[in-house]
């Protein structure tokens, strides 16, 4: 029979162990009255009941060996001789078989922050990136049983999703439609939480939230992609600048024509745009001109 390498849980119910904590009592209550009335009989009628006296505090010691507790959003894993048997999973005293092995395991909510890992965009840029994971146990058999210690398992392949995530997109979008890392984290967390939780489905891992916690570009580039952002903000407001100058220029050239104020010709009109043109785009108050001549002159 070939093994099954991928285990599902399996919830098992428990006795009560409230119960069973009175019959453990009234064992040991039986086994010490039963030694304290072997103490009082003739020395030779003292053996047998003393001798039945502990092995029933004997056999109330390995009932007693059956009692756990199962704390609020947690999970006990029960194992016989190697082999799961089941997962209890309500809260309180409870008792087993003494002879299961009984393994704790927290299904609360948990989060933690990778390092900050060093690695390279998609446009081959060395950036500085770090996240946060929340994460939480669903499945006890499958976080005990299909990996090798889980919580180590989880922080390895988070750090694993967040190098590849990096490389598919660019810090800085250079298209109206492109994803980057800086300027759409909403998708980029989506797509980070895909991929995270993907990696760590076989691990009975479900992973919660996933979001960047530090974004920068390595230092050693740093300075040389903060001048470039700075040209590329100079470079988005002149393109602002022009947009709106030229519709200002638009706008007075129709009124100009519509109040018959003056009748402009092909130069007079050039000229006009090219003083309006400097007014509204130049990057410093303008200094008038008194003109005593005409453009002809």
């Amino acid at each position: 029979m070939t093994p099954n390498p991928n285990y599902r849980e399996k919830v098992r119910p428990a006795v009560n162990g409230i119960s069973m904590l009175v019959l453990v009592i009234l064992l040991l209550a039986a086994g010490i009255y039963g030694i304290v009335y072997g103490a009082q009989q003739p020395r030779s009628e003292r053996a047998e009941p003393i001798l039945w006296s502990f092995a029933l505090i004997a056999v109330d010691a390995f009932v007693a060996a059956g009692l756990f507790t199962v704390q609020p959003n947690q999970g006990v894993v029960l194992l016989l001789f190697g082999k799961y048997v089941g997962t209890v999973k309500i809260e309180g005293l409870r008792w087993a078989n003494p002879l299961y092995i009984k393994k704790h395991l927290s299904l609360r909510v948990r989060n933690f922050e990778t390092g900050r890992l060093k690695v390279n965009d998609q446009d081959g840029n060395p950036i500085e990136i770090a996240a946060v994971v929340v994460w939480k146990v669903v499945d006890t058999a499958e976080a005990s049983f299909n990996v090798d210690a889980y919580e180590h398992y989880v922080h390895v392949q988070s750090e694993a999703a967040i190098r590849n995530m990096a490389t598919a997109f660019p810090y800085d979008s250079h298209e109206e439609d492109q994803i980057s890392l800086r300027g759409h984290t909403s998708k980029v967390a989506d797509h980070l939480k895909v991929e995270i939780d993907a990696r760590l489905s076989v691990a009975g891992v479900d992973v919660l939230e996933a979001r960047i916690s530090h974004l920068a570009y390595a230092p050693e580039i740093a300075a040389a992609m903060l001048q470039r952002q700075q040209a590329s903000a100079i470079i988005a407001a002149r393109q602002k600048i022009v947009e709106g100058a030229v519709g200002m220029v638009e706008m007075a050239l129709e009124m100009l024509a519509k109040s018959n104020v003056v009748e402009l010709d092909s130069e007079r009109r050039a000229a006009m745009v090219s003083n309006l043109l400097v007014v509204l785009c130049g990057d410093r108050n303008p200094q008038p001109i008194v003109n005593t001549g005409t453009i002809y002159q």
